[in-house]
């Protein structure tokens, strides 16, 4: 097994965690029924998965196939109806909505819930997890949202809008606003969509250097090959191949389950593996 080399301090100065471990053991999810004496659609069908403390493992697979309903699981905005998920070795099901958010932290795809803030006071909302409703924010809780913002190359945007903000600059602020709810494990989802390749390589880099265990969604096949330790590929549902890069982004396996075909070799640089499509 793959680990990442080069792991964040230990103390960055936002009251980071200890990288955590994460377990799904037959993880189904299905849809509320859409009408009398009809089942509603099966998203996933008995995922296992399992991620080591310190990994960054992706999940890729093509549209429609159940990655982001597996994050939405891991991070709490659906319940599995059928499985486990254990969270640095405690039963999900078992936790309330604050020791979730203690274990995990979520960059999903769209944040709209934070226009109109300010990325300082956007980064602020990470503290939420670890206060009563009541309580304000410490001068240490802003210290921490300093540090967080330089760890990843957003003090300067402090004082800018949220909703200002290029897709870079955003997710940046966002990973900023994770890392002060001080998680265990990152869950990312689609993190470099929509964003120029200098911000794709940089926020990937960012997320392999910080301190909690990451799980990413990706549809960038390459990308995934070059900053993640292993894979999980999902069809329908279902894991259909897990491994390193290399043994999961097979030619043959992408013909499979993508209906591609491609010519696979190593990256002239990194040695990782390097898809190249074929046209029909």
């Amino acid at each position: 097994m793959t680990h990442r080399t080069a792991p964040a301090p230990a103390d960055p100065g936002f009251g980071a965690a200890a990288p955590g471990s994460l377990r799904a053991e037959g993880l189904g999810y299905r849809l509320p029924p859409p009408g009398r004496g009809r089942a509603g659609a099966l998203l996933l069908d008995g995922v296992d998965l399992e991620v080591a403390p310190g990994e960054t493992v992706g999940v890729v697979g093509p549209n429609g196939s159940g990655k982001t309903t597996l994050l939405r699981c891991v991070y709490g905005t659906l319940t599995a109806t059928s499985g486990r998920l254990l969270l640095d070795g405690q039963d999900a099901a078992g936790l309330t909505a604050k020791e979730r958010a203690r274990l995990v932290a979520a960059v999903p795809q769209d944040a709209t819930g934070a226009f109109g803030l300010t990325v300082r006071e956007t980064v602020a909302m990470g503290h939420s997890p670890h206060k009563r409703f009541w309580e304000g924010d410490t001068a240490e809780d802003a210290a921490q949202c300093r540090a967080a913002l330089e760890r990843v190359g957003a003090a300067h945007l402090a004082d800018r809008r949220l909703d200002e903000l290029s897709g870079g600059e955003r997710q940046r602020a966002l990973i900023a606003r994770a890392l002060v709810q001080r998680p265990r494990i990152l869950a990312l989802d689609e993190p470099t969509n929509h964003l120029d390749i200098r911000y794709q390589l940089d926020i990937l880099h960012l997320a392999r250097t910080l301190p909690p265990t990451v799980l990413v969604v990706l549809h960038d096949l390459n990308l995934a090959a070059a900053y993640c330790d292993r894979l999980y590929v999902l069809a329908a549902g279902r894991v259909v191949a897990t491994g390193t890069p290399a043994e999961v982004l097979t030619e043959e396996l992408l013909h499979d389950v993508y209906g591609v075909h491609t010519r696979i070799g190593p990256h002239p640089v990194t040695g990782r593996p390097n898809v190249v499509y074929v046209p029909e």
